[in-house]
Parts: structure tokens; C-alpha cells; sequence
């Protein structure tokens, strides 16, 4: 196992059996999709990534992608802009593949360990917009150092970004969401895009609801969207 994913990554890689289906997908198109990283100290080559040619509008990070509806409805509502989604839980990226297969997309490249791994390969000022969304809350107080949004995740994020990109970042989880606010809104190389409570409890026209979201697992969500200065 990778050292740096065995110090990192926490929580289950597999669910329930996948169907027969599920499974076909894991075996064909994600091959098709999947982000290899190159060899250490070399970066990961966007262009070639995505077919020979930096996307035209850029490239976008989700982090947890979850069962990938918000992944693939992003993918399609910004044709001109290349998504990499990260997602360690096979499960969830099997439906992920559904979601693709169905949508016909071409613009997602899909990452199935930690996050942080592909973050530590990306190029600098490389994204245009990230995304963490419903993150593991890990909510009992000695497992606080799992949780994903710290400094030092979000010291890398600022050199990933550009200037004038957009981190979004959303919970449903009470405990998280003082958290989140007390790593990001101090970090200075991100201003809070909020003026008023109804800009992070509202949610933003161009950002859909999930599946998750609409179980009302843990509470009401919140939307917090950043801009790297």
C-alpha cells in the first residue's frame, strides 16, 4: 500500500456487492477516464489528460464526488471546462460511471484514491474552481485531524488556484461547519464571498442538489463559496 495513502485516507473503500452492471463500468469505461499520476517529481499533464488540449475554460477539482451527480451536472452544463472528481468509495464511483454513461459527457477524468495525492501532482495556479462538498465530518473530537478541510489542504488549494477562482465548500454536519469557517475564512489567500446569511444559507442557481442532500442525513446545508485573491 502507498505510505502516503496509508497515513491519509480513512473510512471504507467498498460498500454493498456491486451489480453486475456496476461492475462492467468499473471494468470498461473507468480505465477510459481514470488519472494516472506520473511518476514523482513530474506534474500531471492537463492537456493530455483531456485529449491533447488544456480545456478551453479551464479545469475544475471535486473532492469527494460522492455518487458524482454534481460532477456530471457540472460537466454538462460547462462543456468547456474539464472536471477531475476524486472519490476513494468504489460504490459511489460506480454510480458515478452510470451518471456519465447516461449523459454522454466527455470532460470528466475521474481519480479513485485520496484526493491529496493528485493534489501534491497537479501544476500550480492549474484550477479554476474547487470543489468540497459533504465532506466526512468526522465528528468525534480525537478524529478531527481526518477531517479534509485543514491549513494545510487549504494552503495547497491556494497554490493550485488561480487568481479569482472559486472554492466552494458545503456541509450539513453542525460541528463541521463552525470548523469550516474558522480554517477558511482566516486563510489569507481566500476571501468570503458571503455578505449576509442568506448568501451561504441559500444555494447558489449553478449548484444542484444531490442525493445525499435530499436524504436529510444530518441537518440543513450550508453553502460557503470563497474567492482566491
Amino acid at each position: 500500500m502507498d505510505e502516503t495513502r496509508r497515513r491519509t485516507l480513512h473510512g471504507r473503500r467498498r460498500g454493498k456487492k456491486l451489480r453486475a452492471g456496476q461492475q462492467s463500468l468499473l471494468d470498461t469505461l473507468l480505465p477510459r477516464l481514470t488519472l494516472a499520476l506520473p511518476p514523482d517529481p513530474e506534474r500531471i499533464d492537463l492537456a493530455a489528460l483531456f485529449g491533447g488540449r488544456l480545456p478551453p475554460d479551464g479545469v475544475w477539482l471535486e473532492i469527494g464526488f460522492g455518487a458524482g451527480e454534481h460532477l456530471v451536472w457540472q460537466a454538462e452544463q460547462n462543456p468547456g471546462v474539464g472536471l477531475i472528481g476524486c472519490e476513494p468509495y468504489l460504490n459511489g464511483v460506480a454510480k458515478c460511471l452510470a451518471h456519465v454513461e447516461r449523459a454522454g459527457v466527455g470532460n470528466i477524468r475521474l481519480f479513485t484514491d485520496d484526493a491529496r495525492l493528485v493534489m501534491a501532482r497537479l501544476p500550480e495556479r492549474s484550477l479554476g474552481r474547487a470543489f468540497v462538498l459533504f465532506p466526512d465530518p468526522w465528528p468525534k473530537t480525537r478524529h478531527h485531524k481526518r477531517r479534509f478541510v485543514q491549513r494545510e489542504t487549504l494552503d495547497r488549494l491556494a497554490e493550485l488556484m488561480v487568481p479569482g477562482a472559486e472554492l466552494r465548500l458545503a456541509t450539513d454536519d453542525p460541528s463541521y461547519l463552525p470548523w469550516m469557517v474558522e480554517h477558511a475564512c482566516p486563510h489569507p489567500a481566500f476571501e468570503w464571498l458571503a455578505e449576509r446569511p442568506a448568501d451561504w444559507r441559500g444555494r447558489p442557481a449553478d449548484w444542484p442538489a444531490t442525493r445525499y442532500e435530499k436524504k436529510k442525513l444530518a441537518g440543513t446545508p450550508v453553502f460557503l463559496r470563497f474567492r482566491r485573491r
